[in-house]
């Protein structure tokens, strides 16, 4: 077995699903209890090749693990990657066997994004046996980012003191770099009918029947607002719907979720405010626009950044697309950038094995991934500081 695939299906091995807000219990070694068991793995991992590696708890039970190689500017490069991962229902194969056919790793959180980080853990790894890198580098593996971005935010209260060049995210983007992707603002909107018995549907008024009036607006009116050169244009879904009490009760009241994905031209926040009155008004005094359950920030990192300009340049010496793109899915990123870290996102596997059935990735993109990381750290190089 290669060192790539020896470290990533042990890491496979250590369930890590997201406990989504619950309470952790036990050494977080099953499904849904947490990250611990898999941060001290990686802790211990660098810590047995010369790499200084540290927990930082974050959320109780639930620690990021923090490793850093000094280099010859006080300066550093961060390559952060989570740690925690979906859940695991409906899989096809074992989720935790770490199987490997055909050159592919198989288990959750090979692709997402346990691939990704273990690139990294090589890359620093063969940084901190050889000279100096021009800068410093900091690997953080965090938590909770398939949920609340807690580990990230607890990471940048860590790096507060500490001038950060620019950031490598680790997620599956095909060995491509990218340096945009799209935000979101999730959230929930009732319609209020007047429940009423099945056999006198006049009587009532129809929260279901409402809620498609609201549904079918959403279906036919885009966004307004001009596309993003490499992300197109903002989108906007419904994701569930919640209505009925019983198979002869007109409902009263239906429930949908909404989906509103963001370009870094737009605030979230406001976004959501514009929806608010635009569906408001759609059936007035029936309907009902809630609080977001979620809020996250687009990705726009200029390419000439110190960091996405080494990775490109690392890219195009070793024959690859150095282009620049965009993803439409959100990560750690942008909450890196919004603290003053440039950032790109970068790794090994596809996006479309992510969170699926038989969850994988090619090893051999883990190899390329950590050559790719080490070249981009080595050739950076530091004006004064």
């Amino acid at each position: 077995m290669t060192a790539s695939g020896e470290l990533l299906a042990a890491m496979v091995g250590i369930a890590s699903v997201n406990p989504r807000g619950g309470p952790v219990t036990g050494a977080g070694a099953g499904p849904g209890l947490g990250e611990a068991a898999v941060a001290r793995y990686v802790r211990d991992w660098l810590g047995a090749r010369g790499v200084r590696a540290e927990l930082r708890e974050v959320l109780p039970g639930r620690p990021n693990v923090v490793a850093t190689v000094p280099g010859r500017d006080p300066r550093v490069v961060l390559l952060e990657s989570h740690l925690d991962t979906v859940e695991t229902g409906g899989m096809t194969i074992d989720p935790f066997a770490g199987t490997i056919r055909d050159g592919r790793l198989y288990g959750r959180g090979a692709c997402d994004a346990k691939g990704p980080l273990a690139a990294f853990m090589l890359a620093v790894a063969e940084l901190a046996a050889g000279d100096p890198p021009p800068f410093g580098v900091v690997l953080a593996g965090v938590v909770d980012e398939e949920h609340a971005y807690q580990g990230v935010l607890g990471l940048i209260r860590d790096l507060a003191d500490a001038s950060v060049v620019g950031a490598i995210v680790g997620e599956p983007t095909g060995l491509v770099p990218a340096t945009a992707h799209k935000g979101c603002v999730r959230y929930t909107v009732r319609t209020l009918g007047e429940a009423g018995h099945s056999s006198r549907p006049d009587e009532a008024v129809n929260a279901v029947t409402l809620m498609a009036r609201v549904i079918d607006h959403i279906g036919g009116a885009a966004p307004g607002v001009p596309p993003h050169p490499l992300l197109g244009p903002a989108t906007r879904c419904v994701t569930r719907v919640r209505g009925g009490e019983g198979p002869n009760t007109v409902p009263g009241r239906c429930e949908i979720d909404i989906d509103r994905r963001t370009l870094p031209s737009e605030d979230p926040l406001q976004v959501w405010k514009r929806d608010r009155e635009e569906l408001v008004a759609l059936i007035p005094g029936r309907v009902e626009v809630d609080e977001p359950f979620t809020v996250d920030y687009a990705l726009d990192t200029p390419a000439t950044s110190p960091v996405p300009a080494a990775l490109c340049r690392a890219l195009a010496a070793a024959g690859r697309p150095a282009s620049v793109q965009g993803m439409p899915f959100g990560t750690d990123a942008s909450k890196l950038a919004r603290a003053g870290i440039p950032s790109v996102v970068f790794g090994p596997g596809s996006i479309a094995d992510a969170h699926s059935a038989d969850e994988s990735v090619a090893l051999a993109d883990v190899d390329v991934a950590a050559r790719l990381v080490t070249e981009t750290v080595r050739s950076l190089s530091g004006g004064p500081a």
